[in-house]
């Protein structure tokens, strides 16, 4: 399984700060954001991981994680997003990169306490379709939500009104090959994106949909107000045990 950490955008909800760096590279506590995603694949087993970059300032990702060798990869590889095009459209610049074997795919901003090593040893048994993260939170109408019938998965609804649940789909997806061909069936949202929503759904329809509960806590740092809420989870709890050789240098 190849892993893919999605950290392109402007962040333009972190302008002034965005105006200067890549909102992946802000610090979250003592550690720039995108360490933790990267831990998250690394403590799921998985070592061989491409970054999807984007906006004006991808040159500082190769400055700060160079080849990857603070968390003992071998190689990091990296690609470009132009523009704003979605989440799914960034997963689709990793299709040559997959070479047909299953993705972890990671939003960039996405930080969680614990580890997803289960989830992904589930997947790996799976063998083919998707799964997905969720979580209760107490604002889901701010998220993806599922519509759940047990252990099954109806629909998802993007950011819905009236949720049908408590539970939030979180940035952490797993899609088998397929997806790069889904992908290209997608159209454009109404803001002019490629939703990843659109791709969970194709596979519910298909009925190779699972999903699994996440345990611990888990935020995004995609706004002053979750980025402050982010540092202060990991400087209470610490985040995927996030132990890296440059830090004992």
């Amino acid at each position: 399984m190849k892993g893919v950490v999605l950290a392109g955008g402007l962040g333009s909800r972190l302008y002034p700060l965005t105006k200067i760096t890549n909102k992946h590279l802000l610090p979250v506590y003592d550690k720039p954001m995108i360490y933790y995603p990267i831990q998250t694949l690394i403590n799921a087993g998985i070592d061989d991981i491409m970054i999807v970059t984007g906006g004006n300032y991808a040159g500082h990702f190769l400055q700060l994680l160079g080849n990857g060798k603070d968390f003992g990869l071998k190689h990091l590889n990296y690609t470009y997003q132009q523009g704003e095009g979605g989440i799914a459209d960034a997963l689709s610049l990793v299709e040559h990169f997959a070479d047909d074997e299953p993705v972890c795919v990671v939003l960039g901003d996405n930080i969680i306490e614990g580890n997803i090593r289960k989830a992904a040893e589930d997947y790996r048994k799976q063998g083919r379709g998707a799964k997905i993260l969720l979580k209760q939170v107490h604002d889901p109408q701010r998220f993806g939500v599922p519509e759940l019938d047990g252990e099954r998965v109806i629909q998802i609804e993007e950011k819905p009104k009236k949720p049908k649940s408590d539970y939030a789909v979180i940035g952490i997806y797993f899609f088998d090959n397929t997806v790069f061909n889904v992908i290209k069936t997608l159209k454009p949202s109404d803001r002019g994106e490629l939703e990843i929503t659109d791709v969970n759904n194709h596979y519910i329809n298909e009925g190779t949909m699972t999903w699994a509960e996440l345990e611990g806590w888990w935020t995004d740092a995609g706004t002053f107000e979750s980025l402050l809420h982010a540092a202060n989870l990991v400087a209470k709890t610490g985040a995927n045990n996030l132990e890296l050789s440059a830090a004992n240098s």
